[in-house]
This record gives C-alpha cells, sequence and structure tokens, in this order.
C-alpha cells in the first residue's frame, strides 16, 4: 500500500467512526465529496483493500510484451543499429522492421537495460537566434563538413546548402575534401531544382572570398578599388546571387546544428544501405534528403517564393566551372596547365588574330572549351608545342636586284 493509500484508509476510517465529516476530508484531501462518499460505503463494506488501485499487480492490455522488448535489444546490440540515437532508432524500427513504438517507449527500454544514446541532449549556454528569413530562396545557407561519414578512417566532406525560411536541405554532395568542385555541384543542384536565390551565406573560406580583400584600407576602399573575385565569387555573380559572409560558425548556426544532425543519422542510413563509394552515397543523398524535409523542415512565415529561373540563354556548365585568360599565339593556339592547345570549329582551326585574349574554360563536366568574342568553341590539344610562324617581308621593302652578267 502507498503512502497516498494509507492517507486514504485514514480518513474514511475517521469518517466511519463519526471523528471526521465529509467536508473536512473535503479540505484535507483535495477529493470532492462525491469521492469520498464513495470511498466510506467501500472501505465500510469490502474493508481496507478498497482503497489499494484495482490494477495494481495487472499488466496493461497495451504493454509492450517480453517478446519486443528482447527484439529492440537485441537489435539495438547489432552493428546495424549499434550506432544510432535513441530517436533515430525509433524511427529505423518502424521503417526497417515494423516495429511500431512511440519514443517514449524505445526510451524506457534501452535506458532500463542500461544503454545511453550517443546525441544525449546537453545544456547549452542561451543565446539569441536570428529571425527567420520570411520567404523560401531569400536567403540560402551553403557549408561543408568533413567527417568519417562511412564508419572507418576514411574523412570525406559533405557539401550542403539549406534555406534559411524553412530548414530544408537543399543539396548534398560528397568529395574527399572541402573543394570549389562541391560547391558548385551544390549550387547546380539548387538552381536545378528551385531557382536561383537571392542571396548566399557563406563563411570566410578562401573558396568564397579572397584573402587580399582584408588587406584593402579605407582609402583604397573610397577610390573604388576591387579585389578580384575568387572563382566561386565570379560564378555567383554571373548567376545574380549576392554572397553574404558569416563572420563566425554560430553565425550560420542552422547549418552548423545540421551537421550535428547528420553526423549522427547519416553514417547509420549508408550502413543500412550498404552504401560504400562516394558515388553511390552521392546517389541515395537525393532519396534521404526527400525523407529528411517531410520530416524536419517547416512552413515559411510568407508563401511567396523568391527563387527565380535560370535565363535561358544562360548556361550552367558555362558559369560553373574554372575560368582563365589566355593570350592566342600564331595559328589559333594558346597554352594552359603545362599543355598547348588550339581552338577548332567543326574540326578545323578557328582563326584568331594573334595576341587576342581567350577565356579558357575548365571543369570535370565539359572538360576544357574556350570562349572567343562572345561564342565557346572546342580545342584540340598538341602533342608538342607549336613552331613560330616565319616572319613574313613587308611589301614596301626592295627586293635585292638580280645582277646579270654582262656578255663578253
Amino acid at each position: 500500500m502507498t503512502q497516498e493509500e494509507r492517507t486514504k484508509l485514514h480518513i474514511a476510517r475517521s469518517l466511519i467512526e463519526g471523528k471526521m465529516t465529509i467536508r473536512e476530508a473535503v479540505e484535507v484531501s483535495g477529493l470532492s465529496e462525491r469521492q469520498w462518499k464513495r470511498i466510506k460505503k467501500g472501505v465500510k463494506e469490502q474493508g481496507d483493500a478498497f482503497v489499494i488501485h484495482k490494477n495494481r499487480g495487472r499488466k496493461p492490455h497495451n504493454a509492450v510484451t517480453d517478446k519486443i522488448k528482447e527484439q529492440v535489444i537485441a537489435l539495438k546490440s547489432s552493428n546495424k543499429y549499434e550506432k544510432a540515437n535513441f530517436s533515430h532508432f525509433q524511427e529505423l524500427l518502424d521503417e526497417h522492421e515494423s516495429i511500431k513504438l512511440s519514443k517514449a517507449t524505445v526510451y524506457r527500454i534501452l535506458v532500463s537495460n542500461g544503454f545511453t544514446s550517443p546525441k544525449k541532449h546537453t545544456r547549452r549556454n542561451a543565446h539569441k537566434r536570428r529571425k527567420r528569413k520570411p520567404r523560401r530562396g531569400m536567403l540560402v545557407i551553403a557549408d561543408a563538413s568533413p567527417y568519417c561519414w562511412f564508419f572507418d578512417d576514411r574523412e570525406f566532406s559533405l557539401h550542403g546548402a539549406i534555406d534559411d525560411a524553412t530548414g530544408e536541405i537543399l543539396s548534398l554532395f560528397f568529395t574527399p575534401n572541402e573543394c570549389l568542385e562541391g560547391y558548385f555541384e551544390v549550387v547546380r543542384d539548387i538552381v536545378t531544382i528551385h531557382g536561383v536565390p537571392l542571396a548566399l551565406y557563406v563563411d570566410l573560406h578562401t573558396i568564397f572570398r579572397s584573402p587580399n580583400a582584408d588587406k584593402l584600407s579605407i582609402e583604397d576602399e573610397l577610390s573604388g578599388k576591387r579585389v578580384k573575385d575568387t572563382q566561386f565569387g565570379r560564378a555567383m555573380r554571373e548567376l545574380g546571387i549576392n554572397l553574404i559572409y558569416a563572420k563566425t560558425p554560430q553565425a550560420k548556426g542552422r547549418i552548423e546544428r545540421l551537421w550535428e544532425t547528420l553526423q549522427s543519422r547519416l553514417p547509420v542510413e549508408l550502413e543500412i544501405a550498404g552504401i560504400k563509394t562516394v558515388e553511390e552515397a552521392n546517389a541515395f543523398l537525393k532519396t534521404f534528403i526527400t525523407k529528411y524535409n517531410q520530416k524536419f523542415a517547416v512552413e515559411p512565415a510568407d508563401p511567396k517564393i523568391d527563387f527565380r529561373p535560370l535565363d535561358e540563354e544562360l548556361n550552367l556548365d558555362y558559369i560553373l566551372c574554372i575560368k582563365e585568360n589566355r593570350k592566342a599565339d600564331n595559328g589559333s593556339t594558346f597554352s594552359y596547365g603545362g599543355s598547348f592547345y588550339r581552338v577548332v570549329r567543326n574540326g578545323k582551326t578557328m582563326p584568331i588574330i594573334p595576341k587576342a585574349k581567350v577565356t579558357v574554360l575548365k571543369s570535370s563536366r565539359i572538360g576544357i572549351k574556350v570562349e572567343y568574342s562572345g561564342a565557346i568553341y572546342e580545342v584540340e590539344k598538341l602533342e608538342e608545342k607549336p613552331k613560330k610562324q616565319p616572319k613574313t617581308k613587308a611589301k614596301h621593302m626592295r627586293e635585292p636586284k638580280t645582277i646579270v652578267p654582262s656578255a663578253s
């Protein structure tokens, strides 16, 4: 018998013996007059056991069976789900094992059997969060996270971007390290699937911002001096996307919290799917993003969308690439990366004015191409350095006279 039940029994005996009135019992216990009348009558007719709850010692009809508990414990102990946090594990049980339990039930089963969640919440210092932008496409946050995503010693960088208004993942892409190509692929996904955003929020990595930007004095800026764009900055300018720089990790806290969540969940999902290579992982991310957004994305404050379609005359392949200027030599050739190339059109040499400026375009998607006079041309790699063309004599120069010997 609990202390609460002992108190009820004591008051009930006092009511039966006339030592206390119903009103006094109500005042000291908080129960109603009707309840005390029922308790008084029950104790009088059935004895002290009446105050004990009738379900004491009974198993609830909706209780989890011992078999299910043993199955949950066995699955959590397996390599398949060992690294999953409690909340994620509950979702995986429903998705892959057809075991439907509440998070609270899974938590009780695991904790009572000595398990601890790898993502246990810790108390953090309170800080003021930046208010979300009201519309989708107004601000996109981009970053990369190096991590051992495949549960081994290999570290890869996961490039990603989220919409600030909704928190939905717009793109994810794996590469061996944080690089320009990874961010170009993320932007390609965003523009192709959602459209061109108004602004992109990034950190001070040299991929986004030249280190020389900090060397400009106020006088330099006032006089109009500008630092040359990075390749990424140049591409964003061509797309009309404004770059905003975050000076601290806390400033882009929403994507930093995304990395915490993904580092807990994504390796488990990759392991369950049997994925071992970067190529397989990048293909799997499309499905993962959809499932993640259905669960975690929020509705924007304003339903209007600020993503805009890409202009039809723009070609993403010719924007999301490395662009460098070169001078053409005689014979429409130029040097690039220690090799020599000839500009061609329809398999024939494209005539280019000697010493004219050409722009070399390079990426893993297009290889090497050349932009000249607003048009894009193919190139042909030369096996050896082109020979210099012999100089032609000027027309105004006199040709040497031919001396004909006189007849003797």
